[in-house]
């Protein structure tokens, strides 16, 4: 029903922001990384929208880009997972981090989203990565999927990634670090240069 809203913004809490259209105001609920992007009362902003419509109640979400309302739109088709649980994990994640979870099988990264439990996380993992390698476009194209699949997968890059979560980092981490480095090399040649990615990062 509606694709965007852009307005005023001319309210904002911990949970939603509402936007003055013309002097209609719009008030969407939405993720703390939209809420750190969108500025301030006053200012210009425009929000990428959901409706939910439910017997009780129209409710309106927004994001502030297109990439992470795709991502919404992917965790609630999972089954188990409402509009409330697909703000918490955006909250926690931004698009970018959330595919690479679910391409890299990182259930636990998503368990960190207020009220998401093991097997909600284990579900959202399972369901969206099948459809990511039939398809799925979450429009993060910053992320060669498939590599980061691969590296979390088997062979060489998979044992590099085991050995890097022992040491502390996540599965996604890892998996995206060993995804940049040339699958024939040693295990201990990976593991090598995967951490001088991984420390270039903190």
């Amino acid at each position: 029903m509606f694709y965007s809203i852009t307005g005023t913004i001319c309210y904002v809490d911990s949970v939603s922001v509402a936007l003055d259209c013309n002097g209609v105001a719009f008030r969407c609920f939405t993720s703390l990384n939209t809420l750190k992007q969108i500025g301030e009362k006053g200012a210009k902003a425009t929000l990428y929208t959901y409706l939910s419509v439910k017997e009780d109640a129209l409710d309106l979400y927004g994001f502030s880009t297109e990439q992470e309302l795709e991502c919404f739109k992917a965790l609630i088709s999972v089954s188990g997972v409402g509009p409330k649980a697909g703000i918490a994990i955006l909250s926690e994640l931004t698009p970018e981090k959330l595919v690479i979870c679910i391409a890299s099988g990182d259930n636990k990264a998503i368990t960190r989203a207020q009220g998401v439990g093991p097997k909600i996380a284990q579900r959202i993992v399972l369901e969206l990565k099948d459809k990511l390698a039939k398809g799925l476009d979450l429009s993060v194209n910053t992320i060669d999927v498939s590599a980061v699949n691969s590296a979390s997968s088997s062979g060489n890059q998979a044992e590099a990634v085991s050995a890097l979560t022992m040491l502390g980092y996540t599965q996604s981490e890892a998996s995206v670090a060993v995804a940049k480095i040339d699958e024939n090399l040693s295990v201990e040649e990976i593991i090598k240069q995967a951490l001088k990615i991984l420390s270039r990062q903190v």
